[in-house]
């Protein structure tokens, strides 16, 4: 998986590409949490390049959503599609989750 993050002031964007496994949700998991504790609490989340996603990456974007409400920030998911977007679904993290087009 790639990851590239946009801030700006208190806003941050991710961009994620390929497949986000757990080696690579880990990885991201330390850089977004780095970012929310410097004061960054609403981040955006481009999925439009994610074609796979495990149960490892849904626990990341969880465990990122839950820091960004502990300190009074938001998270939004966007550009959802494919198999991604169907285990969003399917494990009802769209009930969870912000999620934009």
């Amino acid at each position: 998986m790639k990851h590239s993050i946009k801030v700006n002031g208190n806003q941050a964007t991710v961009f994620l590409a390929d497949k986000l496994y757990v080696r690579d949700a880990s990885l991201l998991r330390d850089d977004v949490l780095e970012i929310i504790d410097r004061g960054v609490t609403n981040i955006r989340i481009d999925l439009s390049g994610l074609s796979y996603i495990d149960s490892s990456g849904l626990g990341t974007l969880v465990t990122i959503n839950k820091r960004t409400k502990e300190k009074n920030g938001r998270l939004v998911l966007r550009g959802a599609q494919g198999l991604p977007f169907e285990l969003i679904k399917r494990t009802r993290l769209d009930r969870v989750f912000s999620i934009e087009d």
